[in-house]
């Protein structure tokens, strides 16, 4: 271990273990591509690691039992025994922060703010339950009550990236959990440390309850493993947020057996700044959604898209709002910006800068300085690239800057390429905003707002296009681990009309 990560800003990071069957163990596996590091200093850590074969088929034949059984989904309590982990979750949030932003880079402010959602999820999910999210009773024009249950489609497996692993981990969890399927979790390689400490909390709590051991089990490995998990059959439905790639993989796994997948894969989303923008928030705006996360998150900006009358202003104020971030070590308090996660994705996102900077009539903008140790890379603005060679994700600190002379042609622009996950509008006259905000190609716009949560947590997060498949949300995502079944008594008088003709 690095002796940043045995400072006091950093810290202690845990063997990597697994639970199968209620059983924890060390995973003797290691990943012999992968060599994990400090983000903040570049030092190397050690490798990572995965859980062996003979651990995964352990995993999904328990879960497989356990589905079989259905102990866990005739478990009249699940709402009360997710509140149970919520509260004990909120005991441990400090340290799943640390752990998070130690992993990441992510600034520890922002994985502190992300807690919320961490312990908040196993919260609305036993609220959902309360609320009778799983049973309705519709009413025939006969008087006649037709039952729809909503039933567990079994072993539930949960894939999260390395951006906000806990936070993504518990949302999917808890809605499986909820929904009464037996779930596996298995985090990002790169990152693992806060969704092993959730995982031992939540267990613990199933523990306690004496609740069955296959309920909730936890994995590591990386794409390989995933990829497992995500083909063999006894999965019954994969909830995956990640890279298009990977999305892709375990969508036509998911296909050829036709299992639900639930794909939240990114996006290359515009900020359009409306003519009459007050230029300060603007400027906010853009550099907050490039900065958040240091970038990495699937809702950043991807295209800026400014009126050509107001480009050097804006541009100079989200210059000012760049250079005056505080940049640090991510565990640090007063950090605003950090590292990158790792040397190889720091590796992409500059190459991938320096290709579209390397278009005739481009220009790479930066205004931050950075440390030259560590996986740091400065925010960069890149102009002069036509709209339509800057298509896709970078999942970065980089975006580019298009301009407009009307607001058709800014539409246009923001709507270009394949992904439509999110989209932002900045404008002084808020219903004209709104306006062109309904025009925009994506699952969720926001005006005059960057924040990386929601703009309300009942309402769905859809993903457009290449940005993935189906709807996460409070009740998307519980409801995507069930399956109806409509039960009800046929209008027998009507069924005896029909008799004679089907005979004649």
């Amino acid at each position: 271990m690095s002796a940043a990560a045995e400072s006091t800003l950093s810290p202690a990071l845990p063997p990597a273990r697994d639970l199968v069957a209620g059983a924890w163990r060390d995973c003797a596996d290691e990943l012999p591509d992968l060599m994990l590091e400090d983000p903040s200093t570049g030092d190397v850590l050690g490798p990572g690691h995965a859980s062996g074969p003979d651990r995964v088929e352990q995993a999904l034949a328990a879960a497989a039992d356990l589905a079989a059984d259905g102990a866990w989904a005739r478990t009249g309590t699940r709402a009360d025994v997710l509140d149970a982990v919520a509260e004990a979750v909120d005991a441990k949030l400090s340290d799943i922060a640390a752990l998070e932003a130690f992993a990441t880079g992510v600034p520890i402010a922002q994985t502190r703010l992300l807690g919320v959602v961490t312990s908040g999820s196993f919260r609305l999910a036993a609220s959902q339950l309360r609320d009778g999210v799983l049973r309705d009773d519709p009413t025939r024009p006969d008087g006649r009550a037709v039952q729809v249950h909503r039933l567990p489609l079994g072993p539930a497996l949960c894939l999260v990236p390395w951006n906000a692993p806990a936070p993504m981990a518990a949302h999917k969890v808890a809605s499986a959990l909820a929904a009464g399927c037996p779930v596996i979790l298995k985090p990002s390689e790169f990152a693992p440390y806060g969704s092993q400490l959730l995982a031992q909390t939540v267990a613990e709590v199933f523990a306690d309850r004496g609740l069955p051991d296959a309920c909730f089990q936890f994995l590591h490995g990386d794409g390989v493993t995933g990829a497992a998990l995500a083909a063999d059959p006894r999965i019954r439905a994969v909830s995956f947020t990640g890279g298009a790639r990977g999305g892709v993989a375990v969508g036509r796994s998911c296909a050829e057996r036709l299992a639900p997948a639930q794909l939240e894969l990114g996006g290359c989303n515009p900020l359009i700044v409306m003519p009459d923008a007050d230029v300060a928030h603007a400027a906010a705006m853009a550099a907050d959604l490039l900065t958040t996360l240091n970038g990495q998150w699937c809702r950043a900006l991807g295209r800026l898209v400014v009126p050509a009358a107001r480009y050097e202003p804006l541009l100079d104020a989200i210059g000012a709002e760049l250079a005056a971030l505080r940049v640090g070590e991510s565990t640090d308090e007063a950090t605003e910006y950090g590292p990158l996660v790792h040397s190889a994705h720091r590796a992409l996102v500059r190459d991938e800068a320096a290709k579209l900077a390397s278009m005739d009539g481009a220009k790479a903008l930066s205004w931050t300085r950075v440390p030259e140790r560590g996986n740091h890379l400065p925010p960069m603005l890149i102009t002069g690239v036509p709209p339509a060679a800057a298509p896709d994700e970078i999942f970065g600190p980089v975006a580019t800057v298009h301009t407009y002379t009307d607001l058709d042609e800014a539409v246009n622009i923001a709507n270009t390429g394949s992904f439509g996950l999110e989209g932002y509008v900045a404008g002084t006259d808020e219903e004209r905003a709104l306006a062109v905000a309904a025009r925009v190609r994506a699952g969720e716009v926001k005006v005059n707002g960057s924040s990386v949560m929601s703009l309300h947590m009942d309402t769905p997060r859809p993903a457009w296009g290449m940005s993935g498949l189906g709807e996460e949300g409070t009740v998307e995502t519980l409801r995507f681990f069930t399956g109806a079944r409509v039960v009800g008594t046929e209008n027998h008088l009507a069924l005896h009309r029909r008799t004679p003709e089907r005979g004649a």
